[in-house]
């Protein structure tokens, strides 16, 4: 069985260990996850397990032979050939072998004395050569390439034509053609759509090698990986199961650690905040020289706590007041050559509160959507219409890229940020993985990641109610995405967006727009719901032609979420008899009928949310030390919460039962 082991590994860089007496095996079947904080040496440790980066002290020991593929982060290109050709590279071992087999040939040809041992190379190479794909590496290379992404016209595109995203892509594809007995991928679904993630996902559950991997998506690593390996303070430490499982485990293990920590920081504050006013006075000098020796011995042995487990959290501004309807578009048409068009005939309407994630492959429009409905494109026909009071927030890699400047960080936020959000600044840039003296960087030295997650900031920041993300995740470390996942969550206004991380899309979606080139689809559910409805047309059970084309009308919305209200969800259109079957006098009274449940439906959704408006004040009075310290005061109040609850109830289930009446 093919292996990589390391024994007691140990690096250090000047008088930082990043690795610590690390151990750990790979074999066949490994399925392992390598975790850790920014910084703690994750791409570090996989180099050492590359060979690539020797380490001070320790052993690295692989099986004769075997087969170890890797993958960094970025940083790679090709050049000079065709994608095809290029895909063919990854097969040089196949190559080299079939050469020693004609060197074998042409010795056995000579009738050698050692003509039974040459034999047994010859098979034993052959066998190597059909275990490995090489007599099928032309459809290997093919099936492996397609399911990242490329089309089948892009095999025959020379190298130097794709973007670096798709030069990774490459790299990560010759990666797994090589077949190898050991892969070790550093952050593979980085330049990953969905649909590419989905179909790496199903390669490694197939694959009969062992690999060890660093991604920040959770949902991946959730679908892939049986263990976990967390790299902290240069301790390797191992956690059987999948991500979640390990979050859980290592959560509930450092509860105390945690406990212990913040009781070290408060004595900390303790003693600077006496050394700060004391330290100057003669009278108290013996004594702040004391405390300052006990500080510093705390400092020697201070508790860190690992990103992940620092629970940070935040609002956004409270969006300004907006109506139910937030948005129209009718009839968009777009088109980059005049010919095809990217948006055909597009037609859909936003409400108040939507979580609406747009869906589909590379190229079929939904960065030009996005663009669209937040006026950085103009060229294009149909009409867009924003509901009354509508302020608009857009953030895309590419306008970050346009963030200049010689403030810091810091400065810039300063200048932008409510004052009630200024006191929690730097917490929330540690969320968003500026920690320390990163955040006195210049905006004009910022790497592009770093301007992304400086411009993303930038922007929840202020009082906007419709957001327009496009991608907000890239470069993001998964305990970033829970912040921003919380934030949005709570984010009172109405939020458009694109993603790849499908953990990220099921947590805040609850509405899905399906773009494929030149049609569109809505789904008016949750993600899960719109997977389980396209598993459902591929296995036959549902027709997709009824949704093809169609844009949901506000007054046939229908939630699936598990606990529909009226905010997200209203009456669908019943099917009627066709006016050839009714008389004139049937029809009329039809339509008063109707009109008049709709009148009713549509006074009860008015009471509900204003009933839900009374209902969120009241609970803010109640979280004020004024109400709830005074007994009678919280008494009242809580009567009057429960009346208002009793209320709401009541009124869910009027609003319930005259929707059913209309379908």
């Amino acid at each position: 069985m093919a292996f990589v082991q390391f024994s007691q590994v140990s690096l250090a860089f000047g008088d930082r260990d990043i690795l610590k007496n690390v151990s750990v095996n790979l074999q066949a079947g490994s399925k392992a996850a390598l975790t850790g904080a920014n910084g703690a040496g994750k791409s570090t440790l996989i180099k050492v397990m590359a060979g690539l980066v020797q380490p001070d002290s320790g052993s690295r020991v692989a099986q004769k032979d075997s087969r170890i593929s890797y993958l960094p982060q970025s940083g790679l290109t090709h050049h000079g050939c065709s994608l095809r050709e290029e895909a063919d590279k990854a097969f040089a071992f196949g190559y080299e072998l079939n050469e020693e087999l004609e060197r074998i040939g042409d010795e056995l040809k000579k009738n050698p004395p050692n003509t039974k041992a040459l034999l047994e190379k010859h098979d034993a190479i052959l066998t190597e050569l059909e275990n490995s794909g090489w007599n099928r590496r032309s459809a290997m290379a093919e099936q492996v390439l397609v399911g990242l992404g490329f089309s089948h016209e892009d095999l025959d595109r020379q190298t130097d034509e794709f973007s670096g995203g798709w030069q990774m892509r490459i790299a990560l594809a010759k990666a797994l053609m090589v077949n190898p007995d050991i892969l070790l991928l550093d952050e593979p679904t980085n330049y990953l759509d969905i649909e590419a993630r989905a179909w790496l996902e199903k390669f490694l559950n197939d694959y009969k090698g062992g690999f060890l991997l660093v991604s920040h998506d959770r949902y991946f690593l959730d679908h892939t990986i049986n263990v976990v390996y967390e790299l902290f303070n240069g301790d390797l430490h191992k956690y059987p199961g999948n991500f979640t499982h390990y979050e859980k485990t290592r959560e509930v293990e450092l509860q105390t650690l945690i406990a212990q920590y913040e009781q070290q920081q408060a004595e900390i504050a303790k003693l600077e905040d006496f050394i700060r006013r004391f330290g100057v006075k003669a009278t108290k000098a013996a004594q702040a020289q004391e405390r300052q020796k006990m500080l510093d011995k705390l400092r020697e042995n201070e508790i860190v706590i690992p990103e992940s487990l620092k629970k940070i959290h935040f609002t956004f501004p409270a969006a300004p007041h907006a109506g139910r309807l937030i948005l129209t578009l009718k009839g968009i048409t777009k088109s980059y050559d005049g010919n095809t068009a990217v948006l055909d005939n597009l037609d859909l309407l936003v409400e108040n509160g939507d979580r609406l994630v747009v869906a589909g492959h590379n190229g079929a429009g939904k960065s030009t959507l996005l663009r669209i409905i937040a006026g950085v494109d103009a060229d294009f026909s149909g009409q867009i219409t924003l509901g009354a009071g509508v302020k608009t927030g857009y953030f895309s890699q590419d306008n970050a890229e346009s963030l200049k400047g010689s403030q810091s960080i810091l400065e810039l936020l300063e200048s932008e940020a409510p004052l009630e959000l200024i006191p929690r600044l730097r917490d929330m840039l540690g969320a968003f993985l500026f920690r320390g003296d990163d955040v006195f960087k210049s905006i004009d030295v910022l790497s592009g990641g770093e301007k992304s997650r400086v411009a993303l900031l930038r922007l929840l920041l202020r009082p906007v109610n419709l957001l327009v993300l496009d991608e907000p995740t890239n470069h993001l470390d998964m305990h970033s995405k829970d912040v921003l996942m919380d934030a949005l969550k709570d984010f009172g206004g109405t939020v458009i967006f694109v993603s790849h991380d499908r953990g990220f899309i099921e947590g805040l979606s609850t509405r899905v727009l399906e773009l494929k080139p030149g049609t569109y689809r809505t789904f008016p559910g949750d993600y899960a719901y719109y997977m389980q409805r396209l598993e459902d047309e591929a296995n036959g059970l549902v027709s997709p032609d009824s949704f093809v084309g169609e844009s949901l009308p506000l007054a046939s919305k229908q939630s699936f979420s598990a606990t529909p209200s009226p905010r997200d969800s209203a009456p669908k259109t019943p099917e009627t008899p066709s006016a050839g079957k009714q008389s004139w006098e049937e029809q009329k009274k039809l339509a008063s009928e109707r009109r008049k449940i709709e009148r009713e439906v549509e006074a009860l959704e008015k009471e509900i949310e204003s009933v839900e408006n009374k209902l969120k004040e009241a609970q803010n009075r109640m979280a004020n030390p004024e109400v709830y310290s005074n007994g009678e005061k919280a008494k009242a109040l809580q009567q009057e919460i429960d009346s208002l609850s009793a209320r709401l109830d009541d009124l869910n289930a009027k609003w319930e039962a005259a929707a059913e009446k209309l379908g």
